[in-house]
């Protein structure tokens, strides 16, 4: 037994290094700053703008969107996205992609924030929320 642990913690004194400098070789740089504050929003807010009417817009890649996406959203991800958006810059706009850990929607909102848009919102839990909630989902 006491040989079996020194064994254990020989092989772990090896590979723990290992895997706690991965990727250790680049070079540390400091997070982003972000001038535009996300308006962030939950899904019952999201369903409730959306049963008004409001413009939502997919940020997530083809593949996903083709899978299901908030009926009547704009898939946002092509070259000229700036075509999807309204006239009225203080026009009322919801952006998601797939759930909390995707980045999409919240560097599309911050885009059109850039833009001068003034009432954008950003539903973190994305179409796998909105789908595992059981809230219906419109196929393209």
């Amino acid at each position: 037994m006491k040989t079996q642990l020194m064994r254990l913690a020989a092989s772990l004194m090896i590979a723990l290094p290992m895997t706690a400098f991965a990727g250790a070789d680049e070079p540390i740089e400091p997070a982003p700053v972000y001038d535009e504050i996300l308006n962030q929003i939950s899904m019952r807010e999201a369903e409730m703008l959306h049963d008004q009417g409001i413009l939502f817009y997919d940020c997530n890649e083809l593949e996903l969107w083709a899978k299901g996406f908030i009926p009547g959203a704009h898939f946002f991800n092509i070259g000229d996205w700036k075509k999807l958006l309204p006239e009225d810059k203080s026009t009322t706009m919801v952006f998601y992609c797939v759930n909390k850990l995707c980045t999409s929607s919240e560097n599309a909102a911050r885009q059109v924030m850039k833009l001068g848009y003034t009432d954008v919102r950003q539903m973190p839990e994305g179409i796998e929320g909105w789908r595992i909630s059981g809230r219906r989902i419109e196929l393209p």
